[in-house]
Parts: structure tokens; sequence; C-alpha cells
């Protein structure tokens, strides 16, 4: 993840990467070397390339990698994992993607029954 964590002007975004450890969940400054996750905030579009970036490098357990990403329109976080080489969305339960061509994610991913219809009102 080193490489994540510094400026890259090579690299189609900018952000860097930044550790989360376990001093995050106790409340202290004395972390332990573990880190649990690694988190970015990226400024509107300007992410092209992460999952590919993110694909490309030579991790020491690809079956490891999990990417939670939630784009601005979004109503949640969607999962993405390696798979053959590629960053590839895994389905989430009550979530479905409306596809978009203009979004790197492909879409906005939605929970559809946000939208749906009340089923009726009580009535008295």
């Amino acid at each position: 993840m080193e490489p994540l964590t510094q400026p890259d002007p090579d690299r189609e975004w900018h952000q860097c990467f930044t550790p989360v450890d376990d001093s995050v969940f106790e409340g202290s400054c004395n972390g332990s070397s573990d880190c649990y996750m690694w988190v970015i905030q990226f400024y509107r579009h300007n992410w092209t390339g992460l999952l590919k970036h993110l694909a490309g490098l030579d991790w020491p357990d690809p079956y490891s990698v999990q990417v939670l990403i939630r784009d601005e329109e979004d109503d949640c976080f969607g999962l993405w994992m390696l798979l053959g080489g590629k960053m590839t969305e895994i389905p989430l339960v009550s979530t479905e993607r409306i596809p978009s061509d203009q979004l790197i994610t492909g879409g906005v991913l939605i929970r559809p029954e946000r939208y749906a219809e009340p089923s009726g009102s009580e009535s008295d």
C-alpha cells in the first residue's frame, strides 16, 4: 500500500490513502502496526482509473482485497473485489445499480425500497 499513501503525478487521481488502525477504535494515539483498512476521499469525479490501478497492483493476497465505494449520488457503499485480475462489483442484497456510462462505477447504486410507493396507510 505504500505507493498509494504518497502523491504520484503518473496516476489519474491524486489523493492518497490513509491507514486506519486500532487507535481509531480505542480512542488512543498508540495504534499497533496492524492496519485494518485504508481510506481515501475523492473530490467530485477525479478518481478515474482507481479501480484499474488497484487491479494492476501486485497484492500479497489478492483474494483479501475489498473496496467499498460510495459515489455522490449512491444510497450506500458498493463492494468491489478482485476477480480474474479485474475489480468487479459484487451484487449486494437489496441494492440495484441504475446504469450510466458517465459515472466511473457504471451507474448509481440505490436501495429500491427507498423509492417505493407506500403500500397503504393505516386508517382508524
